[in-house]
């Protein structure tokens, strides 16, 4: 395990390296991007970035996604 010293400069190599890098998904919040990525690993960020604003118009706290219909979330996430 890395230790935050050693993360910190992994993150700066990174960013020297890669100094034009974006993330292509679309989020507001720490938690829209947390979901965003879990969506993305099946599918594109395009795709992602099209589901998305309805989903978190929806359901924009994870309290919310806790009490969701399973059968409406699985809808609005089905094409990721």
């Amino acid at each position: 395990m890395k230790t935050k010293k050693e993360a910190v400069e992994i993150i700066k190599i990174l960013k020297d390296y890669y100094p034009d890098a974006t993330c292509s998904l679309d989020f507001t919040t720490p938690f829209e991007m947390m979901i965003s990525v879990m969506l993305a690993a099946q599918c594109t960020d395009e795709r992602v970035n099209q589901v998305t604003p309805t989903l978190f118009k929806e359901y924009d706290t994870p309290k919310e996604f806790a009490n969701a219909d399973l059968n409406k979330l699985e809808k609005l996430i089905h094409s990721c």
